[in-house]
């Protein structure tokens, strides 16, 4: 399942890029892409645990960028 957000306070284009690598880690990850530029975050992964997967892509993107938010 295709799915995207916004983020909020993403700071720049180095931090985007540490935070795709850390998401496309998590298992049941199938792709991501974090734009710098469009303050975006888009996610393909497993339908059936995407509470679980989207739990863990927070604690990953707040460890390289603290202030950066993703709006369910």
């Amino acid at each position: 399942m295709k799915k995207v957000y916004k983020l909020e306070n993403l700071d720049c284009a180095v931090c985007a890029e540490k935070m795709k690598h850390a998401i496309e880690k998590i298992d049941g990850v199938e792709s991501c892409d974090v734009s710098f530029l469009m303050q975006k975050l888009t996610i393909c992964a497993d339908e059936t645990r995407l509470d679980e997967i989207m739990k863990k892509v927070v604690k990953a993107c707040k460890k390289v960028e603290p202030d950066c938010k993703i709006l369910f």
